[in-house]
C-alpha cells in the first residue's frame, strides 16, 4: 500500500476537523491499532535498515517521532511499524495538567506549518510511567524510546531541578534516553531556565538518581532555535559539563518572519518548513562549536529528503519528523529511508 498516496486523498478529510480534534481522532486510531499486537510488531522494513550506533544505543535507521505527537506513550507499536528508527513521548510532567485553553493548535498548509501553544497537556509521570511499564512488560518495544520531560506549570521556577527530578525518577529507567526540555514557548517563564547556571543545575540534579541506575542513562537537552548563537553553545557546553551525552536543536520558534499565512490570534510555537533554516544553521553552528563528539539530533523543518540531508550536513547524528508527518503522510519515513539506500 502507498501510504502517501491513500494520506494525500484522506488529508482534505481529515483537515476539515479542528486540528486539535483531528490530532486526538488519528492518535486513537493508532492506538487501538497499537493495542491489536500482543506480540512483536516489527520495526520499518528490514530492506532499508540502516543502523547506527549513539549514545551506546542501537538505532535501526536515523529517523525518529519528535515528542509532542505521542504525549502519553499512547501508541508505540504503531509508530514502530511505520518505520520510525526510534520514539521519543511526551513532554511529560511531574504532576498532570490539561494545558492551556483552546484553540491552541492551528495549521497553516501554505506554509506547510503549525503553530501550537498545548502548554504540556499531559496525563503525568505516573500514569506515563505505568503505561511504559506496561510496553516493557509485553517487549513491544524494538527501537529506542526517549521520554521527553518538562516542567510542570504550577512549580515555580526556583524548584524547578526537582520537578524534572520527580520525573525522571518515574520515568528514567523506562526510557532508553531522556530529554531535558526547557525552551517549549507554551509554558510561562521556562525558556528562563536556558541559563548557564540553571541546566547545569537541572542536569546535575537529575544526574544523582540517574547514576544510581544499572544502566544510566543519555541525557539530552532540548534548546529553542531563538537563542541567540552565542547562547546556545554557552547552555550546550554546560549541558555537556553536567553530563549529558548532547542536545536536541531545536524546539519550536516564535519568530513568524516570511509566511504566506495569516496569525493574528495564534500565539505559541511554529514549526514545520518555514523553522527549517534557522534550526539547520543553529546546528550547524552548535556542531562547529562543540566538535564531532556530543550527539546531536536534529529537529525542525524535516518533511523531505532535502531537508533531512541537510541537518545530516549541519552535523546530526539524528533526525526527527513532527510536522512534516503531518503534511507528508505515514510514508513519509519509507521515504526518506529510500533515498538513503
Amino acid at each position: 500500500m502507498d501510504l502517501n498516496l491513500l494520506w494525500h486523498s484522506l488529508r482534505p478529510l481529515v483537515f476539515r476537523f479542528d486540528p486539535e480534534r483531528a490530532h486526538r481522532m488519528t492518535l486513537a486510531a493508532l492506538a487501538r491499532w497499537s493495542e491489536r499486537f500482543d506480540g512483536r510488531l516489527v520495526a520499518g522494513d528490514p530492506a532499508h535498515a540502516h543502523p547506527r550506533e549513539v549514545m551506546g544505543l542501537r538505532f535501526p535507521n536515523p529517523f525518529g517521532l519528535a515528542a509532542g505527537l505521542d504525549k502519553d506513550a499512547e501508541a508505540i507499536p504503531a509508530w514502530q511499524a511505520l518505520g520510525f528508527g526510534f520514539i521519543e513521548v511526551g513532554t511529560v510532567t511531574a504532576q498532570a495538567q490539561p494545558g492551556n485553553p483552546r484553540p491552541r493548535l492551528f495549521r497553516l498548509p501554505e506554509d506547510e506549518a503549525i503553530i501550537n501553544r498545548m502548554g504540556f497537556n499531559n496525563a503525568g509521570a505516573d500514569r506515563v510511567a505505568r503505561r511504559l511499564r506496561r510496553l516493557r512488560e509485553r517487549d513491544l518495544l524494538q527501537v529506542p524510546l526517549g521520554v521527553n520531560i518538562g516542567k510542570s506549570k504550577v512549580t515555580p521556577a526556583e524548584r524547578a531541578a526537582e520537578d524534572y527530578r520527580y520525573s525522571f525518577e518515574r520515568l528514567g529507567e523506562l526510557a532508553d534516553y531522556v530529554v531535558v526540555n526547557i525552551s517549549s514557548p507554551n509554558t510561562p517563564g521556562l525558556r528562563d531556565l536556558q541559563r548557564v547556571d540553571e541546566v547545569k543545575r537541572i542536569v546535575e540534579t537529575i544526574q544523582e538518581p540517574n547514576q544510581r541506575l544499572a544502566r544510566p542513562r543519555p541525557l539530552l537537552v532540548k534548546l529553542a532555535p531563538d537563542l541567540a548563537d552565542g547562547d546556545a553553545i554557552d547552555c550546550a557546553r554546560a549541558a555537556l559539563e553536567a553530563g549529558c551525552a548532547g542536545l536536541i536543536l531545536t524546539n519550536t520558534t516564535i519568530a513568524r518572519e516570511g509566511l504566506r499565512s495569516r496569525t493574528e490570534g495564534m500565539a505559541g510555537g511554529l514549526s514545520g518548513r518555514p523553522l527549517q533554516a534557522r534550526s539547520t544553521a543553529l546546528l550547524a553552528t552548535v556542531r562547529e562549536a562543540l566538535g564531532p563528539e556530543p550527539t546531536l539530533i536534529g529537529a525542525g523543518g524535516v518533511r523531505d529528503v532535502p531537508s533531512a540531508r541537510a541537518k545530516f550536513a549541519a552535523g546530526a547524528d539524528l533526525a526527527q519528523v513532527y510536522t512534516g508527518l503531518i503534511y507528508r503522510g505515514p510514508g513519509l519515513v519509507r521515504e526518506l529511508l529510500e533515498a538513503l539506500d
